[in-house]
């Protein structure tokens, strides 16, 4: 078991920082007050060829795995990002991307993919439904057959960067629950234009997370085209899952990234802070203990991150790893963002120290995109063998 970085992953972690670094604090600071898109940010990821890292040779990617595009997340984030890098990951070379590359059409392969991977297009997913939340089993977006292909009815909620998307991962029903035979079965997936006769979006206000938009989606009777389909109709559930357990892997990168960056902000203003005795305050225990507490825990949930990273480029199960580690990382990184904030006192809840920023963002994902609540159920039944609680 080797836990060193290759050469070749030493050298990704160095251009990722190098990209995130010219697009510093006060960037990020600038885009959250205005709630305006990273274009610029997401253009330079894609230009040093950091965005198709774990996607196919064959269509502009780089080929390696989802080992290596944690590291890039997780230096990006740090740079400045902080964890809504993560949310752009997702958005493009995962919901767009794998689910691409593993089960679209060769002709979705040959004409996405590329603008995918230099930026020309971006994606956004649409399966969170106001009366299912996490129970995606539950939605009722529905897609009746017409002609060769669909016509798309139905309501999604919180839909990440739908106004920065050309293209749109839906989930949806192709046979309605009540004559499924099982829950599982009757779910599929298509890949559609935001820039759609019957669609509509509304954005969300919200707390955080405010360089994406959040939005709610209106299908109005939306034609979708038999090519439109990615996977196997009818069984996208199980393709689904493997697009979703991909998602965790972004979202514990992004928080280990941003915990290490309010971290390293905090141990640099207590270097700097005296009081009362003219000693920094960084030579108190009394600051130097939690810091170091979460130091800890953020690591933790680092290491499980590049496990279930490297089982998912093996080919080997990987959603329990993927699981306990956006558990562990969404908890240490809003416990280690605050406590980063409560060391620099007032100063921490000032726009100008970056703290609050982090802080509103990291807060996401505690229930997004799983909660931690659903996380322990799947624990408790798939690792405990405990029954089923809900």
């Amino acid at each position: 078991m080797d836990f060193s970085l290759s050469d070749d992953q030493k050298m990704i972690a160095e251009s990722a920082r190098k990209v995130g670094e010219r697009f510093g604090l006060d960037y990020w600071r600038d885009l959250d007050s205005r709630k305006a898109f990273p274009a610029e940010f997401w253009k330079a990821v894609c230009e040093a060829g950091l965005c198709g890292v774990a996607l196919p040779e064959a269509h502009g990617g780089s080929g390696l795995g989802m080992v290596e595009m944690a590291i890039i997340i997780e230096q990006l984030a740090a740079a400045g990002g902080g964890s809504t890098v993560g949310q752009l990951f997702m958005m493009n070379p995962i919901f767009g991307g794998v689910s691409i590359s593993r089960f679209g059409t060769n002709a979705m392969k040959r004409d996405v993919l590329p603008k995918i991977i230099s930026g020309e297009i971006n994606c956004c997913m649409a399966l969170t439904e106001p009366d299912a939340g996490s129970n995606s089993l539950e939605v009722r977006t529905f897609a009746a057959r017409s002609g060769n292909g669909w016509r798309l009815s139905g309501r999604k909620i919180w839909i990440t960067g739908v106004d920065a998307a050309q293209k749109m991962l839906v989930v949806a029903r192709t046979t309605r629950l009540q004559e499924a035979g099982r829950r599982t079965h009757g779910l599929s997936m298509f890949l559609i234009d935001v820039e759609r006769a019957g669609l509509t979006y509304a954005p969300i206000e919200k707390l955080g997370t405010n360089t994406l938009s959040s939005c709610s989606v209106f299908f109005d009777d939306v034609l979708v085209d038999g090519s439109e389909l990615v996977g196997t109709l009818d069984n996208g559930w199980y393709e689904l899952l493997d697009v979703l357990n991909t998602e965790r892997i972004a979202t514990t990168a992004g928080l280990a990234g941003a915990a290490s960056l309010a971290i390293r902000l905090a141990v640099e203003f207590a270097k700097n802070r005296r009081v009362f005795d003219g000693r920094p305050i960084a030579s108190y225990q009394g600051i130097q203990f939690p810091l170091a507490q979460h130091w800890a825990e953020i690591e933790c949930a680092r290491l499980m991150n590049f496990k279930a990273a490297a089982l998912f480029d093996s080919r080997q199960p990987y959603g329990t790893e993927a699981n306990v580690a956006k558990l562990l990382a969404s908890q240490a990184a809003s416990a280690g963002i605050e406590q980063a904030m409560q060391t620099m006192g007032g100063m921490g809840y000032s726009r100008e120290m970056h703290l609050e920023r982090l802080w509103r963002d990291a807060r996401l994902f505690r229930f997004a995109p799983i909660s931690e609540e659903m996380i322990l159920n799947f624990i408790a039944g798939q690792n405990l063998g405990l029954p089923r609680s809900y």
